[in-house]
Order: C-alpha cells, then structure tokens, then sequence
C-alpha cells in the first residue's frame, strides 16, 4: 500500500523539510494550503512538480473532512500555526482558532472520515514557558507563557485526549527551537544571521535585539523531521521532546554568528526594549532521552553548523540585493 502524507503548513520550515524527506521515502506528499491564502510558496519552488497542494482550512472543519476523503492520506501531520510568538499577543483570539482548535478539527475531521489515519501533533517547547523543571522531559509540567503557547498546550492535551479516547494514532513531538536558513526573518535567529549578513555587506549598519539572555535548545530544522516520521512508524502512538540537550544564550548565538563573519558584535547590536515579550521565557533546554532511546534519534548538526548553515545563504541573499542595488542605481544615473 502506498504512504500517503498530508501536511498542514506545508509552505512553512517544517512543512517544506518534511515534504522533502517524506519524498525521498517514497510517498506521495499533498499539502495544504488556506482559502484565503496568497503567500509565498517559495520553500517549495523545488517541489512543486512533485507534490501536490490542496486549499483547505484548519478554520473549517468541513473543508478538512472533503480534502480528507480526497486524498485518503495514510498519515496527517499537523504543522500549521500562528506560530510567531510575539504576534499571539497582538491575535490572541485568532492564534488560539487556529492553533488550538486548528489541531481539534483535524482530529474531528479524521475520526468522522477514517480514525485509522495517523495524526502528527506539532507540539512546542515554548508550553514549558516558566520551566518548573530543567532539563525538561515529556512529564515535565506545562507553564505556558503567551497566547501561543495556551493554545499550543490545548493541541497537545486534545490529541493525547483523542488518543485514550478513541483509540487513535495521534501522537505529539514536543520540539524545541529548531532553525535553519527557510527560518522567517521575524525569528531571532534568522533576524540575526540575516542583519549580520547585511551588515558584512555594507547594507545596515545595526541590530535591534530584545532580551540577549534568554536561552534556548536550538538545533537544525532538517534533523528534527525525521524525528516526526520516525514518531509515526512506532506499534503505539506517544509523545516525545526532541531537541539537543544543550542550550544556548541569545547572546552567544549572536557573538558565534558575527565571529563567523569578522564583525564585532558590540560595535552593530544593541537591546532594544521594544523587543521583550510581556512574559518571558527564560530557559529552555531538552531532555530528549525518551527520543533517543525509543526511536533511535539523534540531531546530527551542531549548533556551529547550523550558524554557519544560516550566516552562508544570508550572505549569498545580501550580496544579490547588493547587486541589484548596484544595478538600480546604474539604471537612474544613466
């Protein structure tokens, strides 16, 4: 029997890594894409001929049920979400409709069409938020911290939830911060290789950062959905913490990524207090021994490459738009 995946937030990191894995494993990949949606699609530039995209909404149950009994997907990974942090204060309503009850109508729409489809929950470490414990564990108590967060911790119980209660394979991977050179630019650790790449280049001159102490467990986005697939391949659906078991201060991340390029960091970053959340989370580091021991997984890039990784096509992007700068101002002085 062929393997069929549908994933929600296909377009995003996550969603275009996973596509390309679960490619070159052999399944046919569908995605899925908001109604109401004219964003880009660029991460999937390369695989638009091989996968296929379906409009659907995580608002509307009804449309998951139709696409659902379209495809017949053998397994459902759940990645879309308002997922950027601080705009879940702005929209705090609408992050909860869709990352919330987003993941509670998948699982409605699959329990009502086929409950023998698998369903991957895109579970967060962010639910830890004022950690009651480090390094944290799957039993480590949740404390969320911000809108996002909330909603996040909601996802994850109804699925554990749908799981006990019906006999589904609905499991959870409760990944930490996980980047990579297709991280939105409104994530620290992208805003920071990418103003440093531009700041090497001569097209800024400054970074406006907010809390330099907070640490995260940051590893590189490719790893981390294998760890999703392998959660889906186990007898029995559970719940696992992926991440790298190190954490990192937002200021030394920034130090190793402007040391990689030759730059003095105090010279270009300041703090700027615009830039604090309402409720910070301070510390945030995995214990992915569950991970390890049941499916075999471990990151296979540390955090100097993954740096490295990001810093290298920041560059190449500044140095295109320094040359196309170059080239409008060529066009006016003519």
């Amino acid at each position: 029997m062929k393997n069929v995946a549908l994933i929600t937030g296909i377009s995003g990191q996550d969603g275009s890594y996973l596509a390309e894995f679960l490619l070159s494993k052999g399944y046919d990949v569908h995605g899925v894409v908001r109604h109401t949606s004219s964003g880009s699609y660029s991460r999937l530039d390369h695989l638009r001929s091989r996968i296929a995209l379906h409009k659907a909404d995580l608002l509307d149950e009804g449309s998951l049920k139709t696409l659902i009994e379209q495809v017949q997907p053998t397994e459902f990974y759940n990645l879309a979400a308002m997922s950027f942090v601080p705009v879940s204060w702005q929209q705090p309503t609408f992050t909860a409709e869709v990352t919330g009850l987003g993941a509670l109508r998948a699982l409605e729409a699959i329990r009502s069409v086929n409950p023998r489809i698998k369903f991957y929950q895109a579970s967060s470490s962010e639910m830890y938020g004022h950690v009651v414990e480090t390094p944290q564990s799957e039993t480590t108590r949740f404390y969320p911290r911000s809108p996002y967060a909330v909603a996040k911790v909601f996802a994850h119980h109804i699925t554990v939830n749908y799981r006990e209660s019906y006999g589904m394979y609905a499991c959870s991977g409760i990944l930490f911060n996980h980047e990579s050179p297709r991280r939105g630019l409104d994530f620290v650790t992208r805003k920071i290789t990418h103003a440093a790449a531009r700041i090497k280049m001569g097209l800024q001159h400054e970074l406006r950062l907010g809390n330099l102490d907070a640490c995260r467990d940051w590893g590189f986005a490719g790893d981390y959905v294998e760890a999703m697939w392998l959660m889906m391949q186990q007898d029995e659906a559970d719940d696992y913490v992926i991440g790298t078991g190190k954490t990192t201060r937002v200021g030394d991340f920034v130090d190793m990524t402007f040391q990689y390029l030759d730059l003095d960091p105090k010279a270009h970053v300041f703090v700027d207090p615009q830039f604090y959340r309402p409720a910070e989370v301070h510390l945030l580091l995995a214990n992915p021994t569950k991970a390890n021991e049941r499916l075999g997984w471990y990151p296979r890039t540390d955090l100097r490459q993954l740096v490295q990784m990001m810093v290298d096509h920041d560059v190449e992007l500044a140095r295109s738009d320094k040359q196309n700068q170059g080239q409008e101002f060529q066009k006016r002085a003519a």
